[in-house]
């Protein structure tokens, strides 16, 4: 599994919130998606992802579309993308 991490600050996270829930990740071919807010500071958004490979996480990253989503969404500064590849899965 190849992990996505997308951070960038947003407007308003309400208004954003809502054009992710129609365009999110799985729309681009993600298997799971997390949304994070920073705790301090609400309006700075990580989405979590994961993809099949690292060509499908590429293809998100890539898709014009996305920075169309990202745009009506409200967001205000450069996303940074980060990959990673999974190693261990745990939950407690």
């Amino acid at each position: 599994m190849v992990i996505l991490a997308v951070q960038h600050p947003v407007a308003d996270f309400d208004a954003w919130k809502s054009v992710y829930d129609v365009n999110n990740p799985g729309t681009f071919g993600a298997k799971f998606a997390r949304v994070n807010q920073m705790v301090d500071n609400p309006n700075m958004v990580t989405v979590v992802m994961g993809f099949e490979s690292m060509d499908a996480a590429n293809d998100m990253a890539n898709n014009p579309e996305l920075k169309a989503d990202m745009d009506k969404a409200g967001v205000t500064g450069p996303p940074r993308f980060e990959f990673y590849h999974e190693v261990e899965v745990v939950e407690y």
